[in-house]
């Protein structure tokens, strides 16, 4: 995949941490510019508190092989989602991937808790941090995208179509959230397609996060021991593994026939051939629908 990406210019909008920051530096690693944004710089923290910055992030698309450009955007302020993609029209003429991966609900989700026992406000705060983000960064974005055909947006999501249609999310808002990203990327797909630009959902299976990891009270060298608590994270994946499921789309000249479907990371490292940094080759969904959601004991044989 080495330079693969040579010459694009990608926009990944969350790219702080998680998969916006795995899916940020292997795009970089195939040698895409890569324009990074999200809250949190190393001059002033978001609401999350987290130490990870924008700043950090582009280093690391810098080191991968790429470049990277972090910029403090709040992608709930049109203004500055459309002085953005200014900036990136007057620097590089074009942009060819769009990642919307914003999110921010960790703080905001009540689980188990139907929608009159959920906070509204916490509730609402997710649907526009998560939702109307996505959608006011493609009413800017994809306008500068579709300027030159064989564009990709990407929609960062949890869980596929198939798994989020017979399973509740375990509050209204999540569900909501998780699954209306998926309807977005197949709606914009429709109206790419006349533009020669593709739209895809993607999820990740489960993650190994920078707060998943805190929340086991483990690294990534040690993420093994929390299997002890959760056995069943023994079938869990880093972010780089989103980020090459998504350098991979972006390298496909045949990427079209993807258009408006829901994705996954596992899936489509069966596809594309590639592996997680570790060498394994997990596959979530399918694990969580054979082994954890059938009741059976944790044993990634055959998954990873």
């Amino acid at each position: 995949m080495t330079a693969a990406l040579s010459g694009k210019i990608a926009l990944v909008a969350g790219g702080t941490r998680g998969a916006g920051r795995g899916i940020a530096v292997e795009l970089g690693a195939a040698g895409a510019t890569v324009y990074v944004t999200g809250r949190t710089t190393r001059a002033a923290q978001s609401e999350y508190g987290r130490p990870e910055t924008i700043e950090e992030t582009a280093e690391m698309v810098t080191a991968a092989g790429g470049e990277g450009i972090a910029v403090r955007v709040d992608h709930t302020v049109p203004e500055e989602v459309e002085a953005l993609v200014a900036r990136i029209r007057r620097e590089q003429g074009r942009l060819d991937i769009l990642v919307n991966d914003i999110w921010g609900g960790e703080h905001l989700t009540e689980w188990n808790k139907p929608v009159w026992e959920h906070s509204l406000d916490k509730g609402l705060h997710m649907l526009r941090l998560a939702i109307d983000t996505h959608l006011i960064t493609a009413h800017f974005a994809l306008a500068l995208m579709i300027e030159h055909p064989g564009g990709l947006l990407v929609e960062l999501t949890d869980g596929t179509a198939e798994y989020n249609a017979t399973h509740y999310r375990l509050c209204p808002y999540y569900d909501l959230v998780k699954t209306g990203v998926i309807r977005m990327a197949w709606a914009h797909a429709k109206d790419l397609a006349p533009h020669g630009a593709t739209a895809v959902a993607l999820t990740p299976g489960w993650m190994r996060s920078e707060i998943m990891l805190d929340i086991f009270g483990v690294t990534e060298e040690t993420w093994r021991d929390a299997t002890a608590a959760q056995p069943h994270f023994v079938i869990s994946e880093t972010p780089r593994f989103t980020g090459r499921a998504v350098a991979a789309l972006a390298a496909d000249p045949d990427r079209a026939r993807w258009s408006g479907q829901s994705l996954s990371s596992g899936g489509l490292a069966k596809v594309y051939g590639f592996d997680d940094i570790d060498g394994s080759r997990p596959d979530c969904w399918r694990y969580m629908d054979e082994v954890m959601e059938a009741g059976k004991p944790a044993d990634a044989s055959g998954y990873r």
